[in-house]
């Protein structure tokens, strides 16, 4: 999990250090374009076993909830702080709470409850609305959130239907297919620099997406949800080393609330340990 903080915060520098040169719906169709390139050993596979009854559908509207929360993500990543996006992320699980009582009928019991207002409470301090100018960054990564909870409540149904692979293969595919004619519609020259940088990105991506499933399959989440915290150390540290970005504390104080309550309600609500736990090594 440690690992996969590393990387994900080397896919936020980089975005950030790209800047705003190309517009976030090309620089977001390049990205997922080299994701598609390194899941090829997967897609003749999955062209020849087809895909169960009600995945494709699945599928589709997870690629275009996907399309949105990256557009969103890239806008933001170029415009606001690393630790302020980072902070803001953090947000991805309250939203699950939500809408797994919303939409899939479980239970908002009185412990969710004060969980989700005590990170709305830390986003308030991140945000801090009237102390600094609330930004379309700032927005446009609440809205990344949001439709990167939708993508994963998606992601969940179809994991119940096809292997792990398949859902990557997948969501690559139909996210490129859906920025393409956005990246069109604003295409511009790309350089040598932003190309590699743009394939980088991929490959830190998917190398952190890999880690974090790795650390699910061997370790609680209990164990995993608050080492997460130290992604917004480590972006903080980014982007005052290398962007000189200044050390926001209500950042680190907001991030720490919003982490701190799901790691409470993770670790409170966690059920009981498996009897016989297999190795995955």
């Amino acid at each position: 999990m440690l690992a996969s903080g590393l990387a994900f915060v080397g896919v936020n520098s980089i975005v950030r250090a790209l800047g705003t040169d190309i517009p976030a719906a090309q620089s977001a169709f390049i990205r997922f374009a080299f994701g598609v390139v390194f899941l090829l050993p997967v897609l003749p596979g999955l062209w020849r076993n087809g895909l169960p009854k009600g995945a494709l559908p699945l599928s589709l509207w997870r690629g275009g909830v996907h399309v949105a929360a990256v557009l969103f993500w890239f806008y933001a990543m170029a415009r606001i702080p690393m630790a302020q996006v980072t902070a803001i992320g953090y947000l991805n699980p309250v939203i699950l709470l939500i809408a797994g009582a919303l939409l899939l009928g479980e239970r908002l019991s009185r412990r969710r409850i004060i969980a989700v207002a005590l990170a709305l409470c830390g986003t308030l301090v991140v945000l801090r609305p009237g102390a600094q100018a609330v930004t379309a960054g700032h927005l446009s990564q609440i809205g990344a959130a949001i439709c990167f909870a939708g993508s994963y409540l998606f992601a969940k149904r179809l994991s119940a239907l096809v292997p792990a692979s398949t859902v990557v293969a997948l969501l690559s595919l139909t996210v490129t297919i859906g920025l393409l004619p956005l990246a069109l519609w604003v295409w511009v020259p790309v350089s040598t620099l932003h190309l590699a940088g743009l394939a980088v990105v991929a490959l830190l991506a998917t190398a952190g997406h890999y880690l974090m499933t790795r650390a699910f399959r061997v370790a609680p989440m209990t164990v995993t949800q608050p080492v997460t915290f130290l992604n917004l150390v480590w972006a903080a540290l980014a982007g005052s080393l290398i962007f000189a970005e200044p050390v926001d504390l209500w950042v680190l104080l907001g991030g720490g609330l919003i982490i701190g309550a799901i790691s409470w309600v993770t670790w409170a609500e966690r059920g009981p340990a498996p009897a016989n736990p297999q190795s995955d090594s």
